[in-house]
C-alpha cells in the first residue's frame, strides 16, 4: 500500500455532498464514513485497524463537515477543539447529561487546536437534525465529530476537526444546508491547500495552483 492509500493527513467526512468532487478531481484520498455517530465510529475505526495493519503510523485525522450554530454566522469555518455527545443522558440514574455511564472516557473530548487561524468552537454532536435548544452547552453542532473524535482519543489518533457553519440549527436548517454546500466545500479545500507541513503531515497528494 502507498501514501496515497494512507496518506499521513486522513481527510475525514461524512457525505461526498460535503466535497462537492473537489478531492475527488485533485486526487486527494477521503473516507467518508456515512451519516451519524455510529457510521462514523466504524468507519474510521476500520480506517485506523488498516494503518496498523500495513504497518503505518496512524495518520493525523482531519474532519471537514458541515454544522449548524446558533453562535456562529453563516459561512463562518471553525476549528473545533471540544467534543460533547448530545444524545447521551443517563440523568435519571444521576449521571450528568452527556455522560456514558462507567466509560473512563471524559464526556467531554479536548484535543489541541491545529488548525490555526479559525475562530475555536466546541461541537454537540447528536444524530439528529438539531433544530432547537442543544442538551449541552457547544458552539457548533453536527452529527459525526464526537464519535471521530472518541475513536482517536481511544485510539491515540491526533485528531483535528473543522466545521462549516451551513444554518442556525433551527427549524430553516435543512434548507439552508443544502444551499450552502457549495460554499462549504470551496472552504474546506482552501483550508486543505493552506496546511502544508504546518501540521506536521504529509497529504499525501499535494494540492497544487491549479487544483479546483
Amino acid at each position: 500500500m502507498n501514501a496515497e492509500v494512507f496518506p499521513d493527513l486522513l481527510v475525514v467526512m461524512a457525505l461526498e455532498v460535503e466535497s462537492q468532487d473537489r478531492f475527488a478531481r485533485a486526487g486527494i484520498p477521503v473516507l467518508y464514513t456515512g451519516v451519524g455517530k455510529i457510521n462514523a465510529s466504524i468507519g474510521l475505526m476500520r480506517r485506523l485497524q488498516a494503518y496498523r495493519a500495513a504497518g503505518r503510523e496512524l495518520p493525523l485525522v482531519l474532519n471537514l463537515g458541515t454544522a449548524g450554530s446558533k453562535r456562529f454566522a453563516r459561512g463562518a469555518l471553525v476549528a473545533c477543539h471540544g467534543f460533547v455527545q448530545l444524545d447521551m443522558d443517563v440523568s435519571a440514574l444521576g449521571f450528568p447529561a452527556g455522560q456514558t455511564p462507567f466509560d473512563t472516557v471524559p464526556a467531554r473530548l479536548e484535543f489541541p487546536v491545529l488548525l490555526t487561524g479559525l475562530e475555536p468552537a466546541v461541537c454537540g454532536s447528536a444524530d439528529r437534525f438539531e433544530t432547537g435548544v442543544p442538551a449541552l452547552p457547544c458552539d457548533v453542532i453536527d452529527m459525526e465529530a464526537y464519535a471521530l473524535a472518541k475513536v482517536c482519543h481511544v485510539e491515540g489518533a491526533r485528531f483535528a476537526c473543522a466545521k462549516y457553519v451551513t444554518d442556525g440549527a433551527d427549524e430553516t436548517a435543512a434548507v439552508e444546508w443544502q444551499d450552502s454546500l457549495a460554499a462549504a466545500a470551496d472552504a474546506f479545500w482552501r483550508l486543505y491547500a493552506s496546511l502544508g507541513a504546518s501540521m506536521g503531515a504529509s497529504p499525501g497528494a499535494a494540492p497544487g495552483a491549479g487544483a479546483p
